[in-house]
């Protein structure tokens, strides 16, 4: 599984012009599903993200967690991310997982999240989405999980 975090001041994700989702303070994350990942990575990926201290402190230092100021996250789906672009000008995703089991591990992701009170929204998975969000630092962080990294 691969994450893209990006901390925000706010983001939303719009579908067919309705807003499905938005956040205030926090982290917007794409999120993409390879063939091979299992649950006990998604666990790893859920827990590293909530205690990942990139969130600033009174000095302004990179200490606090998403859980340390009760901040938002937006999950999107986001299948390129694993887009391998190696060979000719056409992107390859074979290292993406299937729909069926990319949208369960989406799903997942999104419950797990939840359980650990913190306001989570999210796209739709599938669909044709518009993110709009301001990016507040900017910080953005790659974060794979052991087996894709």
């Amino acid at each position: 599984m691969r994450l893209i975090i990006q901390r925000v001041s706010q983001a939303k994700v719009t579908v067919n012009k309705k807003i499905v989702g938005q956040i205030n303070k926090g982290f917007l994350v794409f999120l993409g599903v390879a063939q091979n990942d299992t649950e006990k990575e998604l666990d790893w990926l859920v827990r590293k993200l909530v205690n990942l201290r990139i969130t600033a402190d009174k000095n302004n230092k990179m200490n606090l967690s998403l859980k340390d100021v009760k901040g938002e996250i937006l999950v999107i789906s986001q299948f390129t991310l694993f887009a391998n672009c190696k060979k000719g000008n056409r992107p390859s995703f074979i290292k993406a997982a299937n729909p069926q089991k990319a949208e369960k591990f989406y799903n997942l992701f999104i419950k797990k999240l939840k359980t650990y009170n913190l306001k989570v929204n999210s796209g739709v998975f599938g669909a044709m989405m518009q993110i709009s969000l301001i990016n507040d630092g900017p910080v953005t962080i790659i974060l794979d999980s052991p087996s894709s990294s």
